[in-house]
């Protein structure tokens, strides 16, 4: 089996709560999503997508995955899409870096993968564990009662996590605001809930450490991505009285190395695009479950086809060491494909269909706006 035919799409996925609100004044309307379609010359195909949290979440941007595939996808034409491993070599050798526009190729060819094998990706990836995958909501920066009110809102759709966002400016009211925030979010807190307040890199130590000794103790709460650079998590690391989970400075396996290394963290949040595709995620899932990490499992947004992937990761990674996944789809207006794993009860499980399970809708995705051949 060979990849004989490379396709690009671009779609615009607007943000369905209005405006998400990041630390450091990041606001965003509207997300830029790339997709691709993979064609091999026995007639079966697979997709993946590529949606970047704008252009200031990390060093990856909507413009750079679709220049970054000019690069990737003659590397890659003529090889085999079930060869993973390889198909990533092949990258790498092309394309140094641009993890965001490695990511749709590697999935869709998973998803050729799963339909060559006839069976779904979440079994290639180590195998199904059966039962639903816990969802967690995101909860943008507000006030502290509207953030309350939010994370009501999601409880009673049946969420037993919830990412909380912090990191407000000091003239928004700083670590004092922050503060209110996690005690109004976790002051219904229910037995099993799990809460991250995730300042999305947003904070010098000592604004975490204002805010730290601003709430009561024992308040159940992991801090997610306090700080911007290695040198000041790990400062705040030595005084931090929370469990702390890495985000943006996790992008690699060596990464995740340098931070088992120097104890720099308890948990790690692995994000499809940001992580270089699935391949790439499970070889650092795999690493973080020996080193007794947890790990929550989503990308940085994105729409039916980028969830799809989340969950098979998901619902393929052992239960003691998930913390959760995230639906992508409920941070969208737009539905850009078919796939039948319905949110019930704050979770969802990956369907049996072979490859991802996922149906684009092709009125949405309209024409290609660019086309690589062998």
């Amino acid at each position: 089996m060979k990849i004989k035919r490379i396709e690009a799409y671009q779609v615009d996925l607007p943000y369905a709560g209005g405006v998400y609100r990041l630390s450091g004044g990041r606001t965003y309307e509207s997300f830029d999503a790339t997709f691709v379609r993979i064609v091999t010359d026995s007639g079966l195909d697979g997709w993946g997508e590529s949606t970047p949290f704008g252009s200031t979440y990390i060093a990856a941007h909507a413009r750079g995955v679709r220049a970054g595939l000019e690069e990737l996808a003659p590397a890659v034409l003529g090889m085999d899409p079930r060869q993973v491993d390889r198909i990533n070599d092949a990258m790498d050798m092309a394309l140094m870096g641009h993890h965001h526009a490695k990511t749709p190729i590697d999935v869709a060819c998973w998803d050729v993968f799963g339909k060559a094998a006839g069976m779904p990706v979440c079994d290639l990836l180590g195998g199904r564990i059966p039962g639903k995958v816990a969802m967690i909501s995101s909860i943008g920066s507000d006030t502290p009662d509207a953030m309350r009110a939010n994370v009501a809102r999601h409880r009673e759709m049946g969420f037993m996590g919830h990412s909380v966002k912090i990191g407000a400016e000091e003239a928004e009211g700083g670590p004092m605001i922050d503060a209110e925030r996690i005690r109004a979010c976790l002051a219904d807190r229910r037995p099993g809930e799990w809460f991250l307040a995730d300042a999305n890199n947003g904070m010098t130590p000592e604004h975490a450490l204002r805010l730290l000794s601003l709430l009561p103790e024992g308040l159940d709460f992991v801090l997610e991505a306090p700080c911007p650079t290695w040198r000041e998590t790990l400062s705040l690391r030595q005084r931090c009285r929370v469990p702390i989970l890495l985000d943006e400075l996790v992008q690699s396996e060596e990464d995740i190395i340098h931070a088992i290394d120097r104890d720099a963290c308890d948990g790690v949040g692995l994000k499809i695009s940001k992580q270089g595709g699935l391949t790439r995620t499970r070889r650092q899932r795999e690493i973080a479950r020996a080193a007794g990490l947890v790990a929550s499992v989503q990308d940085t947004t994105g729409s039916d086809i980028a969830f799809a992937a989340i969950l098979h990761m998901a619902q393929s990674t052992p239960r003691h060491m998930l913390r959760q996944a995230l639906d992508t789809r409920s941070m969208v207006s737009v539905t850009t494909a078919a796939f039948d794993a319905p949110l019930q009860d704050g979770g969802a499980e990956a369907p049996d269909a072979p490859g991802l399970g996922v149906t684009p809708d092709m009125d949405v995705m309209g024409d290609p706006i660019a086309v690589w051949e062998a």
